[in-house]
């Protein structure tokens, strides 16, 4: 948590100025009885009207003063506090951009979605309210007390009595309600989390009729949270009338001591009027100060979780003296295998492969065989955890990420675009790329079609590509990846949602660009693959055969069997 402190250290001034006005406003309000109790004594029984209308605008005076102060203090406070925030959601987004994909499937997207919103507003608005009130309110409980006693030590005695009273009252329903806001928070996060994947998969929700469903289960989430904030709202609840009974216990005993003294001529009823305020400000005060905690030690909560998520591992370290392989292949694989957690069963075991500069790789085999676990190995999205993967010689592992990505041009399985134009998303693959060398990319990628229809590269794109379909999303996020000019090219089953002719014509094209690159295609399609210099066959995270399509037609027979299923009747022919 202190940690997290080195990104306030620009508003150290208004870290400090926050309180401090603060202080000021407090000390003027303290003086208020005071003027008061004068009125009364002075004013009132001498029946001096001058000097009554001097205090008043005295009064008036120390409560534009006041006002002046808080407003001050306000904007310091809400300065620092937003700027801390600031500059903490940007650290944790740029850690959040680094992580592995091992690290974010350990987390969870909407954990870190949590993190970046609901837990930082807590800490924001945790922040704001120390600066403001954490030395104000003690300040005025120990002021009152202590005024108290300049005006009468015996009639005083009273707020030595109430202050342990209402503080025991006070920080016992805190500690009581800590925990269970800590509940609540977790809770919270659950609903959250349902909320964000119900909103996801809405359409596959509405598809199979499961709305229902989930509307039930998403009740439940959010009963027992209410349930729980209702619980500590009950707790909570008692801190109003419980207070309140010894306060008003406490003045009873006050004014009669006050009416005792008065009536013996030792104080005066000026006096006793400043002592019934100065307790009613110490009720005030304690009880701002118990919901100031309970707000701190929500935000100390968030904080945490947002330092645990600081304190992950950006990105698997670089590791130099790693073994070098042979530098006239592209990409090699040396017994590399993959285990995605301690104790878990190996996703991919004991693969060895070497592509020279220039091939095409095909990737085939039946669902969760490790087809993309495969060629997320080369960019080292996931890391080898037995053996090795190689680009040009060098360990992945020695090789800085940014680096070894930037030659990299990869097309996952989902097809994402971003909100904007055309152009926009494509010149993420390379942001200095003229429209002639995007155009050739989208020629290469088959998609001049649709970049034509949609009105040029200018053409809007709506958030994930809504107002494309399928395949046309697919030929853009691939013209994405060419736009780089990449040595290496991953099309990870990429091409699904397009039809044969356009496949063929896609492959083709990449056969004959300029500065070929090393190509990886995984597809579920053996017309996709036959024809590229080697295929990778994987069976449950094993490469059951590599070789050419008629190789592994004769001495594979995963291969043959995927390949029957697909080209049944025209085997039954020949």
């Amino acid at each position: 948590m202190k940690r997290l402190f080195v990104y306030l250290r620009e508003y150290r001034k208004e870290s400090i100025l926050g309180p401090l006005f603060k202080l000021l406003e407090a000390g003027f309000e303290l003086i208020v009885p005071l003027v008061v109790a004068a009125i009364i004594d002075r004013g009132i029984g001498n029946q001096d009207r001058d000097y009554i209308w001097l205090m008043c605008l005295v009064l008036v005076a120390l409560g534009l003063v006041g006002l002046l102060c808080s407003v001050t203090a306000q904007y310091f406070a809400a300065k620092a506090s937003v700027g801390f925030v600031k500059k903490l959601r940007h650290a944790l987004y740029s850690r959040i951009q680094g992580f592995s994909y091992q690290t974010l499937d350990k987390v969870g997207i909407s954990t870190l979605i949590t993190r970046m919103t609901s837990d930082m507003n807590q800490v924001q608005t945790g922040l704001n309210l120390a600066l403001r009130l954490l030395l104000r309110s003690p300040f005025v409980v120990f002021g009152a007390m202590i005024m108290a006693f300049t005006i009468d030590a015996k009639a005083a005695v009273w707020f030595v009595a109430a202050i342990p009273a209402l503080s025991v009252v006070v920080f016992g329903i805190m500690l009581a309600s800590i925990p269970l806001y800590r509940k609540v928070q977790g809770l919270l996060d659950k609903v959250l989390g349902a909320t964000r994947e119900n909103l996801t998969g809405a359409r596959v929700l509405r598809a199979f009729g499961k709305e229902d469903t989930e509307i039930a289960a998403f009740e439940e989430k959010n009963e027992a949270l209410t349930a729980m904030q209702k619980y500590v709202g009950r707790i909570s609840a008692l801190m109003n009338p419980v207070t309140y009974v010894i306060i008003n216990l406490a003045i009873l005993f006050l004014i009669h001591t006050g009416a005792v003294r008065v009536e013996a001529g030792i104080i005066t009823q000026g006096a006793v009027v400043a002592l019934y305020n100065y307790m009613s400000q110490i009720l005030v005060e304690l009880i701002k100060l118990a919901n100031l905690i309970i707000n701190i030690t929500k935000s100390v909560a968030c904080a945490k979780r947002i330092q645990n998520v600081l304190d992950m591992p950006a990105g698997e370290p670089v590791k130099r003296d790693l073994p070098k392989g042979d530098g006239k292949y592209r990409v090699q694989f040396i017994h590399a295998g993959i285990r995605y957690s301690e104790g878990a069963d190996a996703s991919l075991t004991d693969v060895s492969l070497s592509v020279l500069p220039g091939e095409t790789v095909g990737v085939i085999g039946g669902t969760g065989s490790g087809k993309s676990t495969f060629v997320n190995l080369i960019p080292r999205f996931y890391e080898a955890t037995e053996g090795q993967v190689l680009v040009d010689g060098i360990d992945v592992r020695a090789m800085e990420p940014e680096a070894l990505r930037a030659r990299i041009g990869i097309v996952p399985q989902k097809a994402v675009l971003f909100q904007g134009t055309i152009r926009e998303n494509l010149q993420w693959g390379n942001e200095a790329a003229t429209d002639e060398e995007i155009m050739q990319a989208v020629r290469i990628a088959q998609a001049e079609d649709v970049v034509v229809s949609k009105g040029g590269l200018d053409a809007r794109i709506e958030q994930a590509g809504r107002n494309l379909s399928g395949g046309q999303r697919q030929r853009l996020t691939i013209a994405r990846a060419l736009v780089r000019r990449p040595d290496i090219l991953i099309l990870d089953d990429s091409s699904s949602a397009l039809d044969f002719a356009t496949d063929a014509a896609l492959r083709k094209a990449l056969r004959e660009m300029d500065g070929r690159p090393t190509v990886f295609i995984v597809s579920q399609r053996t017309s996709s693959i036959q024809h590229a210099d080697q295929i990778v066959v994987l069976d449950d995270g094993r490469a059951v055969g590599v070789g050419t399509h008629l190789d592994l037609l004769e001495t594979c027979p995963v291969y043959r069997e995927i390949y029957d299923s697909q080209f049944k009747k025209e085997a039954a022919r020949a």
